[in-house]
């Protein structure tokens, strides 16, 4: 059974007439065309699906969409389009923090979450922050420095 879902999707009110119980992570892949968002495991253990909903951190493959109805969602296609968004790109570029690339939306997201929580954050507290988000190229350091670096960078942003 199929119901009308409507929320707001990177700054735009959206509807869509889906089973409340599909996966917000198909939803935005397969009827949206947003594909920034990657399925890596489809059990909510590494975070390469993270988006925000309301302003919270989730893994958009245990998210059903009816969940979403009358909620603010944004993934790396809307967070393109921000300034922070600018400030992390370059910081994760000039760290190498960005190796294969596919855990990196995810990881932006995560890292967005995070400074939004902590515009300042210590070293112990990225690491918290990005612990659902997993890597396999950069062994994290990278990773940490890109986000203290965009903390640095971004002061006031956040």
């Amino acid at each position: 059974m199929e119901n009308k879902i409507r929320f707001t999707l990177n700054f735009k009110t959206v509807e869509i007439s889906a089973s409340p119980l599909k996966r917000l992570l198909d939803v935005l892949r397969e009827d949206f065309s947003l594909t920034g968002t990657k399925e890596g495991c489809g059990e909510g253990e590494c975070g390469a699906c993270s988006i925000i909903v309301d302003g919270e951190l989730v893994n958009s493959c245990l998210y059903p969409v009816g969940r979403v109805e009358g909620k603010e969602v944004l993934t790396i296609e809307g967070f393109r389009s921000t300034p922070e968004f600018e400030v992390l790109r370059e910081s994760f570029e000039e760290a190498g923090a960005v190796q294969c690339g596919f855990c990196t939306p995810g990881m932006i997201m995560a890292a967005e979450f995070l400074l939004r929580k902590y515009p300042h954050p210590t070293e112990e507290q990225i690491r918290k922050g990005i612990s659902g988000n997993l890597c396999r190229c950069t062994g994290y350091d990278m990773i940490v420095k890109a986000i203290k670096l965009a903390s640095e960078r971004g002061d006031g942003l956040w």
